[in-house]
């Protein structure tokens, strides 16, 4: 891989937070034979939650000395940082993510907590990017056209501070062609979590049987991205590099619908975190009634800043929506037996990660679970 004097020169950097980023970047580019790095125009860093990093991870961040070269956004962390106790997170807790967060802060990042950036920070078609969290890749890749792999936190940790990427994957125009079409009804969530089982390492072209909102076109790549390797596809008609390249003539067909049930003492919406539309499609879906059951609803604080009055109706309504976090990322859920999910990223990772039992609705029937009691 080719590097500039000046990049050879951060290679062998007195700096050591410097030079062993370059170590990270240059290895990665020689197991996937980048030719070169290039430059990026933003970061977004996953890894964020104490409950994933834990005391070894924090104090990895404490140690570098150095700041990131581009605009850099960071992930939900394990809690809602206004509203911590209510989740039931203990002090220590909260304190160690409290440090984790003001670490970032220190190295340059904005701190917006989201696994969706791409509502508060705007993205250009064409930009090289370098982002961990699967969701935000796919996405990036998908519906805005913009051009990242999907890095580890580390790697995109790096990344910011050198402020390139090794030249490599979906960087190079060829390797965005999609190799299989794949013929989709149903819930798109559902539908995701099943093509991805099938379909890694895959580039799909979907084609729908109805209209689709972005919304869910974002709980597609999320689902995709979490049981398969997939970090990009296009939606025939809709993404902005569907007409790019030749139809794939390889066929499949995906009915979206997911058979996990179990009694839910939980329902929880917003992994990814939900947009202004979805906040708006929450309310009007559950109209007048009364929340019976526990429905927790995940964004960020830009989004809920932005839609003051819509969230203060949902929760009179006897919903909570938490900042900052997610139901992934989080230890709160843990107290509970089963969670009702409308993500297949949630359904995924719950289990592994938390270790409770999940079920699996759309948006719609989750709404009328956690109202009809």
């Amino acid at each position: 891989m080719h590097l500039t004097k000046e990049e050879e020169r951060l290679l062998d950097s007195e700096n050591e937070t410097i030079s062993e980023c370059m170590r990270i970047l240059v290895t990665l580019g020689k197991f996937f034979d980048a030719d070169r790095l290039i430059d990026i125009k933003s970061a977004h860093i996953s890894g964020i939650s104490y409950a994933n990093i834990k005391d070894e991870g924090l104090e990895w961040l404490k140690s570098l000395k150095a700041r990131f070269k581009v605009p850099t956004t960071i992930n939900p962390a394990g809690m809602d940082m206004e509203r911590w106790r209510e989740m039931g997170i203990d002090h220590n807790f909260y304190l160690k993510q409290k440090e984790i967060i003001e670490t970032f802060k220190r190295l340059g990042a904005e701190t917006l907590l989201t696994c969706t950036p791409y509502y508060i920070k705007k993205v250009e078609f064409g930009e090289h990017i370098a982002w961990s969290e699967s969701s935000a890749v796919v996405y990036a890749n998908s519906i805005l056209g913009a051009m990242t792999n999907k890095e580890s936190g580390i790697s995109a940790l790096a990344a910011a501070i050198i402020g390139k990427t090794p030249n490599y994957g979906l960087h190079i125009k060829e390797n965005r062609m999609p190799t299989i079409l794949v013929k989709v009804k149903g819930d798109l969530s559902a539908a995701g979590y099943i093509a991805g089982e099938s379909l890694s390492n895959e580039v799909p072209y979907f084609v729908f049987d109805r209209k689709v909102a972005k919304w869910e076109l974002k709980l597609l790549g999320a689902s995709l991205a979490s049981t398969g390797n997939v970090s990009m596809f296009h939606a025939e008609g809709i993404t902005p590099e569907w007409r790019d390249f030749e139809k794939p003539k390889e066929k499949i067909e995906i009915e979206g619908k997911l058979d996990f049930d179990c009694d839910p003492d939980l329902i929880a919406i917003g992994c990814p975190h939900v947009s202004d539309d979805e906040l708006k499609l929450i309310l009007d879906l559950i109209g007048e009634k009364r929340v019976k059951k526990e429905l927790w609803i995940f964004t960020s604080r830009d989004i809920v800043n932005r839609n003051r009055k819509i969230v203060e109706k949902i929760e009179r309504l006897g919903a909570k929506v938490f900042c900052d976090t997610c139901i992934v990322v989080s230890t709160a859920c843990e107290k509970y037996d089963c969670v009702l999910v409308n993500s297949g990223k949630a359904l995924h990772y719950l289990p592994k990660l938390r270790g409770v039992e999940v079920s699996f609705s759309d948006l719609k029937r989750c709404l009328e679970v956690a109202t009809d009691g």
